[in-house]
């Protein structure tokens, strides 16, 4: 980094944008380096037999693929106390604080304070996820040229996090345990929190209040709303313990994954029967539904490197690599090391095609059909190696591929989410993003349970063929996706309406 140097107002600068893009970058570091620590064993914990709490494979994932749907379903509330309760600043201290208490829940040797840590996480990143990046884009005033190198500075810490994070906490766990492992994960959030709070005035207030505060009048509908969905909840849980004949680890699964395939259709049922959007809009938000889908079946398979992919790397592969032994937690830096080495590149990809490039439709199929790709190698994998263990190389590969669909797919269904948003809708349609890889994960925890005899080979090869025919049909129809999606076309179409 740069020393800071003054800007032209007599302010210091960090790498040229306001200083609060440094605090903002330390602290979204340290929380990831958090995050992706306690993710990275996480599942090794739940089934360890001596030193963890002791689950089946199965439900073991499955757990870890709920609670990555939570963080992404709170995500949404997150984003709504921010707006309408505490503003973004205040959302993400308190976010960061929860992430502190459960992660020391989870240093803890006791199976209650474990679940406990486990729910206080996705509920902290759920509260803090999506309001720190708000916290970047209010540093710059419309049309502001720094805004879009300030997101890839940001971006670059969120992946340095990432990438450091499963070599230190897997060093941990393999010379200390699981618990010192979850402090330390709790030793990175606290620095998170640290620089968060010493760099609060390089902030100059922004994000201090809600932009659309709760009121007087709102209190009422907001209390029948809250109620609703209290109602609701108990509802899913109360059905899902009882199909399940009691309570425990299992109803909770369930219960959070039909939360997860609800929320988006109630979302999408909204936004083409809502008279706040246009006759264009609409055309628009059915467009966005197969890019939706496509997402949710990528993030499906993307998000199992903590699950299925954790479980093939420390049962069914040889942890040697060039004369080094590796632990299990090390292939999960492969694709944040991926992310920041090719990221530029693919920016200036499509910086230098413009309009010459693929469009929507065929930009979400590529990265879905990469996806699929990954999991035909992980089937060729288990098929190949049988019974024996598989070379570390094939896994470094599977991210590596993964990670190519990621830069297709992730980046451009944020833009395209912002685009296709109808403007009475733009924080909801937000939201529903982060519904996609929330769903995507509940159907995860949902398969990992319903095939757990199936083998290696049948699982990833089912998903592989599943995964790569829906890419198929995207790319039939990404040209009625484009001629729905295209904002040049849609801004003529309304005009000829008015």
């Amino acid at each position: 980094m740069s020393a800071p140097q003054s800007s032209a107002a007599g302010e210091k600068t960090f790498l040229g944008h306001p200083r609060g893009l440094m605090t903002l970058f330390t602290t979204e570091l340290w929380e990831r380096f958090s995050y992706y620590g306690m993710r990275a064993i996480l599942l090794l914990y739940l089934t360890d037999q001596a030193y963890g709490l002791g689950l089946g494979q199965s439900l073991g994932e499955a757990v870890v693929s709920i609670y990555g749907a939570s963080v992404y379903l709170l995500s949404v509330l997150g984003g709504w106390f921010a707006d309408r309760v505490f503003g973004a600043r205040k959302t993400v201290l308190y976010g960061g604080s929860v992430i502190v208490a459960g992660h020391l829940c989870l240093a803890l040797p006791a199976t209650a304070t474990a679940y406990a840590g486990i729910a206080l996480v996705a509920l902290g990143t759920g509260l803090l996820k999506p309001n720190v990046s708000t916290l970047v884009g209010t540093l710059y005033e419309a049309g502001d040229d720094r805004r879009d190198s300030a997101f890839s500075i940001f971006y670059m810490g969120i992946n340095i996090g990432s990438f450091t994070a499963p070599f230190v906490v897997g060093f941990l766990r393999r010379e200390f345990g699981f618990h010192v492992a979850f402090a330390a994960a709790a030793v990175g959030m606290t620095l998170a929190l640290i620089a968060y709070l010493l760099g609060r005035r390089t902030l100059h207030g922004r994000g201090d209040t809600p932009p659309n505060p709760l009121t007087a009048e709102d209190r009422p509908t907001m209390l029948k709303i809250s109620l609703a969905v209290l109602a609701v909840l108990a509802v899913v849980f109360a059905w899902s313990a009882w199909r399940s004949g009691g309570i425990g680890p299992k109803p909770v699964v369930d219960a959070i994954s039909y939360l997860c395939f609800l929320a988006p259709i109630a979302y999408f049922v909204m936004l083409l029967r809502s008279p706040l959007v246009t006759p264009v809009e609409r055309q628009q938000v059915r467009a966005y539904i197969p890019l939706f889908v496509a997402a949710m079946l990528f993030f499906m398979l993307f998000e199992q490197a903590a699950t299925t992919l954790t479980t093939f790397a420390a049962d069914r592969t040889e942890l040697d690599l060039f004369g080094i032994t590796i632990s299990p937690e090390f292939f999960q830096s492969v694709n944040p090391f991926t992310i920041i080495v090719l990221a530029p590149v693919f920016a200036a990809i499509w910086i230098k095609l413009g309009d010459r490039g693929p469009g929507l439709g065929q930009k979400f199929a590529t990265g879905l059909l990469l996806a699929g790709i990954s999991f035909a190698v992980m089937a060729l994998a288990s098929s190949i190696t049988g019974t024996g263990l598989a070379s570390p190389l094939w896994l470094v590969l599977v991210y590596v591929i993964q990670t190519l669909g990621e830069l297709f797919l992730s980046p451009v269904g944020l833009a395209a989410t912002t685009v296709l948003a109808p403007k009475a809708f733009l924080s909801q349609m937000m939201a529903l993003w982060f519904l996609a890889p929330a769903a995507g994960q509940a159907i995860t925890a949902q398969l990992v349970q319903a095939t757990e005899d199936a083998s290696d080979t049948a699982y990833f090869g089912g998903l592989a063929v599943v995964t790569i025919a829906f890419a198929v049909i995207l790319y039939f129809l990404s040209p009625w996706i484009r001629r729905h999606a295209d904002p040049r076309k849609l801004s003529a179409q309304a005009r000829q309406q008015h």
